[in-house]
């Protein structure tokens, strides 16, 4: 069974929070929510508020208990650019892209095998 949980329109850039979120796939919950916890970067704690939405909806929804559930994916996905201008001499502008992502873990009851 898969439980999923979705995070949109978070302000962090997607290339920041893909290495956190390569780190957690595959781990089990336990395992994943200590790696979060312990990293000081500010995608963690974003990551970390998605997983534990996953993990309730496991509980709540499903009626799963949190220590067999496994993170079988953990996407971070590029969200819309929000336009801004910081302005130059000479009444020019320079253009600054303020990303966002799109946070989408998925949690599973069975173990995930190893990929080489």
């Amino acid at each position: 069974m898969e439980i999923k949980a979705v995070s949109k329109y978070v302000r962090m850039t997607p290339t920041k929070a893909r290495d956190l979120t390569r780190a957690i796939t595959g781990k089990s919950v336990g395992e994943a929510l200590q790696v979060v916890e312990l990293n000081k970067r500010k995608t963690a704690a974003c990551i970390g508020k998605t997983l534990k939405s996953a993990i309730a909806n496991a509980e709540n929804n499903a009626e799963l208990s949190a220590d067999k559930l496994y993170v079988a994916k953990a996407v971070v996905e590029n969200g819309p650019t929000i336009p801004r201008y910081w302005p130059r001499a000479r009444g020019s502008a320079t253009p600054i892209r303020k990303k966002t992502s799109h946070i989408r873990i998925t949690l599973t009851d069975e173990k995930p095998s190893k990929k080489k």
